[in-house]
């Protein structure tokens, strides 16, 4: 692309576009945009427009977005993008020369964007490919301009944050010191003029929050460059920085004060900060902090015990309870907590104060109850002041238990009482119901997949259940009292391990009634309650809740969820799981109901593919629509038609509209519609979508590579000899193959396609093709040897070798390059067999080896014999022998056994598994197979087979050999 205004002004329409709200206007131009911008050029046209004041702020801030993006995608070059630079060397140089530049004159609102394109530039080219970013950055610290030095510490905090989050290793050692030599002087050298500047600029308000907001930011990149280890130098200069971090806690700033009680000020984000920072410290590096401790200790107490309770303040004050937390957990500091007076005060003037619910809880509770679900139940709380605050109880609950029951159980006891006296005025107490356990539990916050699994033999939880949570449940009226009712449901959810089962399974019915509250929560709660229940399991791993007990609510409970997600509207993740953790417990009870839910299902999927915006919700409810097939079609296969007639519109608008996330989705479930196809050959319905499953660009998505993968094989396996040489020509399905294969990723995939390919189609089709898909095979064998790819390369060898013959496997090896087979025995199979893993996988080994020793003249009698008893030993370790699991030395990849089923770019659908394909079926035990075929070769070969035995194997193996033979009846002649 030519830096040309022509080629600006499209790049500006086009971005325009993709700021539309008409889907049918955003997507094309967000296609084009992505098929442009392998160009060189492109980056720079973006920089460019970028940099141009007279273009409209709202498409320059796209273009920076569009940049930021680009380079995330793009910048790295390893297996993710398949190896390959998608970004032309003269613009990354300049890229790298001018971007800083750029980033320091930008408005503020393009700056951030620049700034983590910067970050990300940073972590895969800083220091190595990079060193002098970071002078260019200290040497801006002289001019004076605060827009210019908060851009550059806005920088650093985005390129050093993630010193916070990376295992330690020799390279991340290394990069830290070299950012320290570079940077900790400079750094200190700023916060103190900074400091300085907040008393020569007191009386001006303006300046002050500029001031303050770089402090902020040093204050982050302190953190972050703490993290790891104590530096020495911030050891040295402890003094300074904990001087001032005491000054910034306590200093009166009222000029700063804002009339905003939900977003927090400068001066609150400044202390929360510090109170990270000295949590920090306090936690990690404690002999060397310790003496400035006390101090902070009696500032934090201050600052808690003075600091309202607006919404603002709530981050500030979650720090400073986890500093106190901190410190109460270190044995040498426990002494100040253990005095009940201590404990007493800790509770009511900052625990009590802090747990209370707040007007503004009951308002988010009302007006926006997504977040307070996020928050009450999904853990996003760690950094409120409730969660603090019961952090902090816990730490003195694991330490003077007794003691804090006493006292909590006094606030409980009377909070009950008050509520008791007039529920519906004093919601407050709402939240002390619970207690006794987070008191009690000092695990609580871990264990949210299971619930709380251990209580405190100090309270009984059953007794608090039957006489404050289930008479709640069982008024009549579940629209009285929604936060109550909410909390009440909660403690169920909470504490379901450790109930009695049969609590559990009489709570359901009142579960299932408060499905159809009116408040969101209350509805939310009891559906994730419900779920949660259906997998719970007794002492002998049974379901508490099987489908004998579920299937007299099934009705009540089903159409409970689905009226929710009707009539709310909502797209609710919750009560979508407990929809496919119904149908999954139910199984066959529930097919008399699915004529009724399932048109519901697929008018939900409908209308969500028109803008998918949960990714969980659209998650189980791919789920759902994957198990009710499979439950239906497992009695009547026949049924598959009738799902194919419901989801094949719905699929085809998905993927000619592009829906990207749900494509991964259609291809996994279409798999599982052709695979229950009893009759051969592939329904036209299918066929028809098959040359769309060739195009480059859904092949370019990570998330698509498996389910299209696994899509083609079912193509395959069920296609009818005419097909294959009509409809799904060869050359179409080696093309896929040979993208696969030279990726580092996802080459595992190229090697079951090519078995699929072998194992289906006639010889003679493919003959014309192998040796060229061999040289494919070595030459990236050659370029990129990973153990992965290895151990695939091994097993399509050996795969290759059992259904053509040795034989063929040698002569198109050789006819590569003559005596290549011996390198290839020599350098591959002998020392990297044992590497192979997985059942199946060790079985095609073993089978293929088989043969070469059973089968091959060329081993037997011709120019590889010498090999013959290695090859031997080789199958024997393969039986009798761990895997072994050492790597090359360039792996620096994930393997294929580690990916998760769940990621962001791929969500395996659960009910549609892929399942383990075994092509040697016929084999049942390879080591019965090799004494077999031993035996046959004897009787080839009589007497000679003995001595072979004798002379190329150890006392060890041949009492292997002997075992084997004695396995399968066999003798050696």
């Amino acid at each position: 692309m030519e830096l040309s205004d022509e080629n600006l002004r499209t790049l500006s329409d086009y971005l325009q576009k993709t700021l539309n709200p008409q889907i049918e206007i955003r997507r094309p131009a967000e296609k084009f945009l992505e098929s442009v911008e392998v160009n060189k050029n492109y980056p720079i046209l973006l920089l460019h427009l970028i940099n141009k004041p007279e273009i409209d702020i709202t498409i320059r801030i796209s273009g920076a977005v569009a940049f930021k993006n680009f380079i995330k995608r793009n910048w790295s070059t390893d297996e993710e993008n398949g190896g390959t630079d998608r970004i032309h060397a003269d613009d990354r140089q300049l890229i790298k020369a001018t971007i800083l530049d750029m980033m320091l004159s930008a408005p503020e609102s393009i700056q951030r964007q620049l700034s983590d394109a910067i970050a990300i530039i940073g972590k895969h080219d800083f220091p190595d490919q990079w060193p002098n970013l970071l002078d260019d950055m200290v040497s801006k610290f002289a001019s004076g301009d605060f827009h210019i030095i908060n851009g550059i510490l806005r920088t650093a905090h985005s390129i050093f944050k993630r010193y916070r989050f990376e295992f330690k290793s020799q390279a991340l050692w290394t990069e830290i010191k070299f950012v320290l030599d570079k940077f900790a002087q400079p750094l200190t050298e700023l916060f103190e003029a900074t400091v300085q500047l907040t008393v020569a600029h007191a009386n001006n308000p303006e300046a002050l929050k500029v001031i303050y907001s770089s402090l902020l930011i040093i204050c982050k990149v302190f953190y972050s460059l703490n993290f790891q280890d104590l530096p020495e130098f911030f050891e040295d200069n402890m003094k300074t920085w904990m001087g001032h971090f005491r000054n910034l806690l306590t200093v009166k700033v009222d000029c700063l004060k804002t009339g905003d009680d939900e977003e927090p000020g400068i001066i609150e984000q400044l202390r929360s900060q510090v109170c990270s920072n000295v949590s920090m410290y306090a936690l990690k590096y404690d002999e060397e902090f310790q003496s400035f401790l006390p101090e902070f200790v009696t500032d934090i107490w201050n600052l808690l015990i003075t600091t309202g309770k607006e919404h603002k303040y709530d981050s500030l004050v979650s720090n400073a309870l986890q500093f106190l937390a901190t410190v109460a957990d270190r044995a040498q500091y426990r002494h100040l907590f253990e005095q009940p007076e201590v404990l007493s005060s800790i509770c009511e003037k900052v625990v009590i104060p802090n747990m209370e619910f707040r007007p503004s809880d009951e308002e988010l509770f009302e007006d926006n109850p997504e977040e307070y679900i996020r928050r009450d139940i999904e853990g996003s709380d760690i950094d409120t002041r409730r969660r603090s605050a019961c952090d902090l109880v816990k730490v003195l609950s694991k330490y003077f238990e007794e003691k804090m029951l006493s006292i909590f159980g006094q606030y409980v006891q009377a909070m009950l009482q008050q509520y008791d006296a007039n529920p519906a005025k004093l919601l407050e107490a709402e939240r002390r119901g619970p207690v006794p356990g987070d008191v009690t539990d000092p695990t609580r916050a871990r264990h949210r997949k299971h619930g709380i699994t251990q209580a405190t033999a100090l309270v009984n939880l059953s007794d608090f259940t039957a006489q404050h949570i289930l008479p709640e449940l069982m008024k009549p009226d579940v629209n009285s009292i929604p936060v109550i009712k909410a909390d009440a449901i909660k403690y169920l959810m909470m504490f379901r391990s450790v109930l009695p089962s049969s609590v559990v399974v009489g709570a359901l019915p009142q579960l299932v009634r408060h499905l159809a509250a009116r408040s969101q929560v209350v509805h939310t709660y009891a559906a994730a309650t419900i779920e949660k229940a259906l997998v719970l399991r007794d002492a002998a791993n049974e379901p508490v809740v099987g489908a004998a007990v579920l299937t007299p609510l099934a009705n009540e409970l089903l159409q409970g969820l689905f009226n929710t997600l009707e009539g709310s509207g909502v797209e609710n993740e919750y009560v979508m799981k407990a929809i496919m953790r119904s149908f999954t417990v139910l199984q066959e009870a529930v097919i008399p109901l699915l004529g009724e839910l399932l048109p519901k299902l697929t008018e939900i999927l409908r209308a969500v593919s028109r803008n998918p915006s949960k990714p969980h919700f659209n998650h189980y409810l791919f789920e759902t629509l994957t198990l009710s097939v499979r439950i239906v079609c497992k009695s009547r296969p026949e049924a598959v038609a009738s799902f194919e007639d419901a989801l094949f519109p719905i699929f085809q608008a998905i993927l000619q509209q592009d829906v990207q996330e749900f494509t991964p989705y259609v291809f996994q479930m279409l798999s599982l519609l052709l695979e229950l196809h009893s009759e051969t050959g592939v329904p036209e319905v299918y066929t028809a979508l098959y040359p769309c499953l060739l195009s480059p660009l859904l092949w370019d998505r990570p998330g698509n590579v498996r389910p299209l993968v696994r899509l083609l094989l079912s193509f395959v396996r069920k296609a009818s000899p005419s097909q294959m040489d009509t409809v799904f020509p060869l050359s179409g399905l080696l093309g896929v193959f040979q993208k696969l294969i030279a990726s580092r990723a996802n080459d595992h995939e190229g090697f079951y396609l090519m078995q699929c390919l072998i194992e289906q189609c006639p010889r003679e089709s493919l003959d014309t093709y192998m040796r060229q898909i061999f040289i494919l095979l070595f030459q990236r064998l050659t370029s990129s040897k990973t153990t992965k790819y290895v151990k695939g390369l091994l097993v399509f060898l050996l795969f290759y070798c059992t259904y053509y013959g040795p034989s063929q496997l040698i002569a198109t090896v050789d006819g590569i390059q003559a005596q290549m087979f011996r390198m290839i025995v020599e350098r591959l199979i002998i020392p990297d067999a044992q590497k192979i893993s997985g059942t199946v996988e060790v079985k095609i080994a073993a089978v293929g080896l088989t043969k070469l020793l059973c089968e091959s003249t060329e081993l037997i009698d011709g120019p590889y014999s010498e090999y013959w008893s290695q090859l031997l030993n080789v199958v024997i370790r393969l039986f009798e022998q761990p895997e072994d699991d050492t790597l090359h030395a360039d792996d620096h990849f994930i393997q294929v056994d580690d990916t998760p089923g769940y990621e962001a770019a791929f969500a395996q659908l659960a009910y549609a598994p892929k399942g383990q394909h075994d092509p040697l079926q016929g084999v049942t035990d390879a080591r019965v197979n090799l004494a077999q075929s031993l035996s046959k070769l004897s009787s080839m070969y009589p007497g000679r087979l003995n001595g072979m035995l004798e002379r190329g194997l150890g006392d060890a193996e041949r009492t292997c050999i002997l075992k084997y033979l004695q396995a399968a009846n066999v003798q050696i002649a």
